[in-house]
């Protein structure tokens, strides 16, 4: 039985226990929110419910942050990460098709 908290995508976690988690003020996580770097789901009263998966992308903004970056910048950055990505598994697709031989391509 998947339980939420075995879901890296389960939106669990409120603004202040992500905020007393990673040591940030509740400001920081809207402001993150604003600027569309890390967009948490909403519960159905309007509040921000963060997943472990978010959780780690507010991780990685702290740290690109404290080497100087911009918030726009670094959703830019995960921006390209994430075409990177889907190029990759189009590219790898393409791959098997071929290597699978004739007639499979379509």
């Amino acid at each position: 039985m998947n339980l939420p908290f075995d879901d890296e995508h389960a939106a669990l976690f409120t603004v202040g226990q992500v905020a007393q988690m990673l040591d940030v003020q509740q400001a920081f996580l809207r402001r993150v929110d604003d600027h569309r770097v890390v967009s948490p789901q909403r519960s159905t009263g309007g509040q921000r419910r963060y997943s472990r998966h978010e959780i780690g992308r507010i991780q990685e903004v702290v740290s690109m942050m404290g080497e100087g970056m911009t918030l726009p910048a670094i959703r830019r950055i995960f921006e390209l990460q994430h075409e990177v990505a889907e190029l990759t598994r189009e590219r790898d697709e393409l791959a098997r098709r071929l290597a699978s031989g004739p007639g499979s391509a379509t």
